[in-house]
Formats: C-alpha cells, structure tokens, sequence
C-alpha cells in the first residue's frame, strides 16, 4: 500500500510540476506584455479549490492531466486593450513559445542535477567487443563518434536512438576522431540473438561529471537529445517502423514511471535513488511535452503560432470563424486521440 501510494503521489507531482511549469510560462509572459489573463488552472475537470487575486483567478483542478492559462481575447475578439488578440504579433508569439521554453529550462535545470550525481555519457567509445560490426569497421577504444549518417552525434546514447530509429539492416557510415585527426568507416550491424537486436558492439565511457561546467554543457546537450528522440521518434510514423502499442497516454507514463521507482528501489540506492529517477523521468516528459506543443497541430501551441506567423507576414487578420473552425477541428482530433491512447493504456496494462 505504502509503494502505491509513493507511486501515485509521484506521479501527481511530475504531472502537476510540469503543467505548471508550462502554465506559468504562458503566464508570466502575458503579464510581462500587459495582456489580461482571466483564469490561470492547474489540472482539468470540476474546480477543487480557488482564490482570485488581482483580475485572475487561480484555480485547482481535480484531473491532473493538464492545464491552462486563459486569455482576454484568446479564443474570440474582445474589446478590451489587454486582450490577448489586440496586441502585436510579436508579443503574441512570446506568449505561445514561453510554455514550452519553460519546459525545455526546467529539463535544463533539472539535467545540471542529474549530470551531478550521476553520470556523463560523451560519445567515446571505452570498450569494443571482439568479433563486433565496430571492430570489423576498424573502430577502437578513445574513438569519438561525431556523425552516423551525417547526422552529429554528441551523446553516446544518441547512437542507441539512431540504432533503433533507422534501418539495421542498411550499412551506416561512421565518422569519428581518433587523435585528434578525422576518420570515416562504414559499419553493417550484426543481430545479437540473445537481445533480439542489431548491435554495433561497443560500450560507451560513461563517467563522473568533472564539475559545473562539464554538468551545464551536458545538461543542455541533454535536453537537445530528448528533443532529437521526440522528433526522431515521430518521423517512425511515416517509415513504417511506428507501432499503435508505442503510444502512452497518462495511464502508460504511470506505468512506466511505477516501473522506474521499482528499479530504483531495487538498485539499493535507497530514496536518492528513487528521487534521481524521478527527476529524470520529469526531464524527459518535460522535453517531450516542449516539443509536443510545438508541433502545428490546430489547438496546441504550435498551430496558434502558425496562424500568427500567417497574419504577420499576410499583415491581415485570420476570420474568427476561421479560426475557431481550425482550432476546433484541431481539439476533436485530439480528444479521438487522447481517447485511442487512454484505451491503449489500458490494454497495453492488461497484455
């Protein structure tokens, strides 16, 4: 009963933390521009409790799957001179991109921590196994990967993600720096059959952070690699590699988080342990959340920042109507897709 419910209050807290974090980008961003905020909520569904201070009114929700920060003028025209639609576009675009900047800064701040008492992970390669694709490419311990396929590499988990997100069966072409000098080698990978996967046969030099500066350069490369999972991961929609079961609402992220504390408590770290896993399941649910909203989907951030950029540069006002068509169509969709992952969640716990 006691690990449930650590579970579950974690899970309120991450889901809370980074709504809020989200919420109060838009926020503070709208007070800055003097734009007139009505109501600032934490959750969704029937109010649990509120208070009102000034011309807003806070307020706590009972579902703690999200949020919001509404706006004078957000959804329809107003008259008034803080409303949200009646100032520049450029103060308009602040607000939009504040929520998920400040998701991507508090996966920064919570990284430097992560890098502190964890570990670091360059792309250096410390071990190659006998016999390996790595070995018969003629790449050795000390050798820096900086590219797979064109694409750079600064992480040593980034080329986990690639091995996942591409084809295994085609050949890679491999750059890397060995002595400071520049070298390319072409690697095929071999299936293991006791891990069911291609492997390239190396193991990379994680290590101890080697100070603060060491931590905010690989916090902020961090969060770069969880925006590049994100994005990598949505581009296995259209090759084919994406699978309806790989898709986690909020019921899969708790299951998953469970999992996590599980593993932590397992390891013998003790509450440090579970605490670490924690943050860093937040640093990558906030990264994830970041880029999601960024995405030009009708009803999220992104879409209303593609209808302001399209105002901008046309210098004539999208229609209301329009507007309020697109982002409606955009929320039906969502909600058919919150509900499709809701009842993959579930069946996915029952499999």
């Amino acid at each position: 009963m006691t690990d449930s419910l650590i579970k579950i209050t974690a899970m309120i807290l991450v889901f809370g933390v980074i709504v809020f974090v989200h919420e109060f980008g838009h926020f503070i961003v709208a007070r800055m521009c003097r734009v007139k905020v009505n109501e600032f909520a934490i959750g969704m569904g029937p109010k649990v409790a509120q208070f009102g201070r000034g011309e807003t009114l806070y307020t706590l929700r009972l579902l703690p799957v999200g949020g919001y920060c509404m706006m004078e003028g957000q959804l329809d025209d107003s008259d008034d001179e803080n409303a949200f639609s009646r100032k520049p576009a450029a103060a308009r675009l602040a607000i939009l991109f504040a929520g998920p900047f400040f998701n991507f800064l508090l996966a920064f701040l919570l990284s430097i921590v992560i890098c502190q008492y964890t570990y670091v992970d360059p792309s250096v390669i410390k071990f190659v196994e006998p016999g390996s694709a790595a070995e018969v490419a003629g790449l050795e311990a000390g050798d820096e990967i900086t590219y797979l396929n064109g694409s750079r590499i600064y992480n040593f988990r980034e080329i986990s993600l690639f091995r996942m997100t591409h084809d295994p069966e085609k050949p890679i072409e491999v750059t890397y720096k060995r002595g400071g000098e520049e070298r390319a080698a072409i690697v095929t990978l071999t299936y293991n059959e006791e891990y069911d996967a291609y492997m390239f046969g190396i193991t990379g030099d994680y290590h101890k952070s080697g100070g603060l500066r060491e931590d905010i350069i690989f916090a902020a490369l961090e969060v770069r690699l969880q925006i590049k999972s994100v994005i990598e991961s949505l581009k296995t929609i259209f090759t084919g590699r994406f699978q309806a079961d790989d898709l986690a609402g909020p019921v899969g992220i708790a299951n998953m988080m469970g999992d996590v504390i599980d593993e932590a408590q397992e390891s013998g770290g003790g509450m440090s342990a579970v605490l670490l896993s924690v943050i860093n399941f937040v640093v990558l649910l906030s990264a994830n959340l970041g880029v999601m909203n960024l995405l030009p989907v009708p009803s999220l951030d992104g879409g209303r920042i593609i209808l302001v950029l399209t105002e901008a540069v046309s210098g004539r006002k999208v229609p209301e109507k329009a507007e309020l068509l697109i982002t409606g169509a955009g929320a039906v969709l969502l909600l058919i897709l919150m509900v499709f992952v809701f009842f993959n969640d579930i069946g996915n716990l029952f499999n």
